[in-house]
């Protein structure tokens, strides 16, 4: 008698496209004066180098944001959660040319340690960063970006282990068009590898 085989599941071929999900959702503010700040939201971003701390986003360059990032050289990546869904979304589909994002979002703006961008309080984490080159790349001209600071929510702060939790923020991420907040945990860095403790004896 022979074992039947499994069958291979079916493969679709698209056209090449932007298929690397999911990503965060990340709200980027810029301006060097309250008159000036705006906030655009973005998916296209990600780390480039733990030393330096390296990280990057692209922007369409008929964005507004784009500009004043440019000119000023620097800007902060905000991390969103659940809680700003509609905020993060908001502020990706709308343009600062015609709106102030700040006060129509009811988000607040707070003043950095070493970029002249503000924070956004609501915010659970806050990169400050410097601008080190725009790379133009076609649709979208990408922004590599040192990291300079990092402010935290106090709230996802272990005060005795200065641990961070922000799975406890419920962190958002953007998969094909649709957002979604982080889900439950499957292991950390190096588990597949991790020698099991024994139990003893009793």
């Amino acid at each position: 008698m022979t074992t039947p085989r499994s069958k291979k599941p079916a493969r679709v071929i698209w056209k090449p496209g932007t298929m690397i999900y999911p990503l965060p959702a990340v709200m980027v503010s810029c301006g060097r004066s309250p008159a000036e700040y705006n906030i655009i939201t973005i998916a296209w971003t990600g780390i480039l180098c733990t030393d330096p701390p390296l990280c990057h986003i692209s922007i369409r360059p008929e964005r507004a944001s784009y500009d004043t990032i440019k000119k000023s050289r620097e800007c902060v990546i905000n991390l969103t959660t659940a809680d700003l869904a509609a905020a993060t979304d908001w502020c990706g589909v709308r343009s600062g040319r015609h709106h102030n994002k700040f006060k129509e979002m009811r988000l607040t703006p707070v003043r950095a340690s070493k970029v002249r961008a503000p924070l956004i309080a609501e915010a659970p984490i806050n990169l400050e960063c410097r601008v080190r080159k725009v790379v133009p790349l076609g649709s979208h001209h990408m922004f590599i970006c040192e990291i300079v600071a990092i402010q935290a929510d106090a709230r996802y702060v272990d005060q005795k282990t200065s641990a961070l939790d922000l799975a406890r923020s419920r962190p958002l991420v953007y998969c094909h068009g649709k957002y979604y907040q982080l889900g439950s945990l499957i292991g950390k860095f190096g588990f597949s590898v991790e020698k099991k403790k024994r139990k003893k004896e009793t």
